[in-house]
C-alpha cells in the first residue's frame, strides 16, 4: 500500500500540533504544585471514608510536601509503592511521590499474591505507603520489609512544622517555593508513573507512563469541556486503574475539579450519600460498578448529577438507555486502555454545528491531539476507517513500553509509535468509534470471525437471562480440527442444547455462531474487577 493511500486511511484528531504543546515537555508534580498554589483556599478534596473531611489547596500542599521530605530520606529507590483506596492518603502519596521526584507504582492488591509478587519483584519497590488499616484487611498481601503508615505520619508532624511550612508556601512566590522544596519541574518523557494491567489474559504487565502521557491525556480531557474546573467529582474508582489514577486525581488537580473521594465502589450506599451531601456533579464508572446504583437509589439521589462517565468495559446493550429512563442523568460512554493513559473516545453532551456530540453504540470520537488506523488482522494491511479491523492510535499520550519486557513491547509499538490495541472496531463517516470486542474475545469458525460477545448477548436475549451482578453465559474459543476453532458456551444455568439452536437460528444468527457445545459451571470466572478473567475461562473451554 502506498504512503498516501495509508495516509488517507487515518484518522486525524490534530496529533502532529498537539505534540508541540510545550506542556508535554513539563513534570506532573510542578504542574500539580502550580495548579494548587494558585488558589490555596479552594477546596480541592472531602474525603467521606468516615464522615466528610474537607481539605483545601493549601492542606494538600503542606501534607504532601512534607511527605516527600520524609520519602527523600527514606528511600533512594526511583519507584515507590502505594497501597491506598481512593481518599486524601491515596492523593497526597501520589503528590508526595511525584514532588520527590520519584515513580508512583499503585499497586493492585486484588491480584492473587503470585502476580503481586511478580510485580513488586519486577519494579524494585522496596518501600510501600499505605495505612495500618489496609495492611491489616491484607494479610496476604506481600509486603516488603519497610512500609510506612501514611495515617500515623500525616497527623504526626507537630504544629510547628505545619505552620512553618504553610508559612513558607504563603509568603514566597511560587517557583521560588518549588525551588526551595526541590519539585521537579521537567519531566517529558521520563517515567512519572508505572501501572499493571488486570491481567485478564495472564500475568500482569508493567506499563511504564511518562510525565508526557500523563500530562497529555488531562489536557485532552480538559480540551473536551467535559469535566470544566469547579465541578464536582465522585472518585471512588481504584487508583491502581489508570481511570481512576489519571481522571480522578492527576485532572482533577491540575485543572480545578473539586474531588468527592470514597473508598470503593462497591460502597453504593457512601457513594449515594456522597452524591446527596456534597452535590456531586459527575460521576465515573463502569457497567459493573453501576448496575447496584439503580437498585439502591431513591428518588433525588441523582438530582445534582449531569452525567455518568462509563469505560473499561463493553456497555451492554440496553443499559445506557435503561440508565438514563431510571437515573435521569446522561450516560456517555468512552474508551480507553491502561497503556494510553488511559482516555482515547467519549462521547460528550450537547451538539456542536447542529450534530449531536454522543451516539448510542459509540464511544465517542478522538481526544484531541491522536490518530488512530484500522488495520486487517489477516493481512496487516492499513485499511479504510470505516472497515472493521484491529485498532491502533499514536499521539502524547501512548505508554513508553512494558516494563523489563522489549520483545512484548516491540508486538504492540512500532517505530513509528503506533499502538496496536489489539481490539477490533470501526469508524462511521462522522467520526464515531464503535469497539467490536478484543481480538482474544474472537474465534475464528470456518474462516469466519465470530465475536464472543455477540453471540453472549444473543443467548442472553433469547433465554431471557439477566446477567445482574454476575454473568450467567460467557462463549470461549476452543481448538477444532475440522473448523479451526468451536465455540464454547460455559454457563451457571441449566441450557438445552437443542432448544438454545432453535432460538438462535429463528433470531437470525447463522449455523457458525450458534455453540454446540454448552458446559455447566458452579461461576463464570471474573476478576475482582469486575471483568471476565479471560484465562480462566479459556482454560474451561479448553479442559475435558
Amino acid at each position: 500500500m502506498s504512503s498516501d493511500h495509508m495516509e488517507q486511511n487515518v484518522v486525524d484528531a490534530g496529533e502532529e500540533d498537539f505534540a508541540k504543546r510545550p506542556l508535554l515537555k513539563s513534570h506532573l508534580g510542578w504542574e500539580a504544585f502550580r495548579s494548587l498554589a494558585a488558589d490555596k483556599k479552594r477546596e480541592v478534596l472531602v474525603d467521606c471514608t468516615s464522615g466528610s473531611s474537607s481539605y483545601n489547596a493549601s492542606a494538600i500542599l503542606i501534607l504532601s510536601t512534607l511527605l516527600a521530605d520524609r520519602l527523600r530520606r527514606e528511600t533512594s529507590s526511583k519507584r515507590v509503592g502505594i497501597v491506598l483506596p481512593p481518599g486524601i492518603g491515596a492523593v497526597v502519596s501520589n503528590l508526595a511521590v511525584t514532588f520527590a521526584g520519584k515513580s508512583s507504582v499503585n499497586l493492585n492488591f486484588s491480584l492473587g499474591r503470585e502476580a503481586l509478587e511478580s510485580s513488586i519483584e519486577r519494579a524494585e519497590i522496596d518501600f510501600i505507603l499505605t495505612a495500618g488499616m489496609v495492611k491489616k484487611r491484607l494479610e496476604d498481601f506481600p509486603w516488603t520489609d519497610r512500609t510506612l503508615d501514611v495515617g500515623v505520619v500525616l497527623k504526626g508532624f507537630s504544629k510547628l512544622t505545619l505552620a512553618l511550612r504553610s508559612l513558607a508556601l504563603t509568603l514566597l512566590p511560587t517557583s521560588w517555593a518549588a525551588s526551595w522544596l526541590g519539585i521537579p519541574r521537567k519531566g517529558g518523557e521520563g517515567e512519572a508513573a508505572l501501572l499493571f494491567t488486570s491481567g485478564s489474559s495472564g500475568m500482569p504487565k508493567g506499563v511504564v507512563l511518562s510525565h508526557r502521557n500523563i500530562l497529555a491525556n488531562c489536557d485532552q480531557v480538559r480540551d473536551t469541556k467535559l469535566i470544566p474546573s469547579g465541578e464536582t467529582l465522585l472518585a471512588n474508582l481504584p487508583i491502581f486503574h489508570s481511570f481512576g489514577f489519571t481522571v480522578s486525581i492527576w485532572c482533577c488537580l491540575i485543572h480545578g475539579v473539586r474531588l468527592v473521594t470514597v473508598p470503593s465502589p462497591l460502597d453504593v450506599k457512601g457513594s449515594l450519600k456522597a452524591i446527596r451531601e456534597q452535590g456531586v456533579t459527575t460521576l465515573l464508572g463502569t457497567p459493573t460498578f453501576l448496575r447496584p446504583y439503580l437498585r439502591r437509589a431513591k428518588k433525588g439521589d441523582f438530582e445534582s448529577i449531569k452525567f455518568v462517565i462509563a469505560g473499561a468495559e463493553k456497555t451492554p446493550e440496553g443499559f445506557s438507555e435503561k440508565w438514563e429512563k431510571e437515573a435521569g442523568c446522561i450516560y456517555l460512554e468512552g474508551y480507553g486502555l491502561t497503556e494510553t493513559s488511559p482516555v482515547l473516545c467519549v462521547n460528550l453532551p450537547g451538539e456542536q454545528d447542529g450534530q449531536s456530540l454522543r451516539r448510542t453504540g459509540a464511544v465517542g470520537k478522538l481526544l484531541p491531539g491522536l490518530a488512530a488506523r484500522v488495520v486487517d488482522p489477516d493481512s496487516g494491511e492499513v485499511v479504510p476507517p470505516s472497515q472493521t479491523g484491529i485498532l491502533h492510535f499514536r499521539g502524547p499520550n501512548v505508554f513508553e513500553g512494558y516494563l523489563g519486557e522489549p520483545e512484548k513491547t516491540a508486538e504492540v509499538l512500532d517505530e513509528d509509535g503506533w499502538f496496536a490495541t489489539g481490539d477490533l472496531g470501526s469508524f462511521d463517516k462522522d467520526g464515531f468509534l464503535r469497539i467490536e470486542g478484543r481480538l482474544s474475545r474472537f474465534s475464528k469458525v470456518g474462516g469466519e470471525m465470530v465475536p464472543h460477545g455477540r453471540v453472549e448477548e444473543a443467548v442472553a436475549e433469547v433465554l431471557g437471562l439477566d446477567s445482574g451482578d454476575h454473568p450467567a453465559v460467557v462463549v470461549a474459543g476452543r481448538a477444532d480440527p475440522a473448523k479451526g476453532e468451536a465455540l464454547v458456551l460455559l454457563t451457571t444455568v441449566e441450557i438445552d442444547s437443542s432448544e438454545l439452536s432453535r432460538l438462535l437460528s429463528e433470531k437470525g444468527l447463522t449455523n457458525l455462531w450458534i455453540p454446540k457445545e454448552i458446559r455447566r459451571v458452579d461461576e463464570i470466572p471474573v476478576l475482582p474487577t469486575g471483568k471476565l478473567d479471560l484465562k480462566a475461562i479459556s482454560q474451561l473451554a479448553a479442559s475435558d
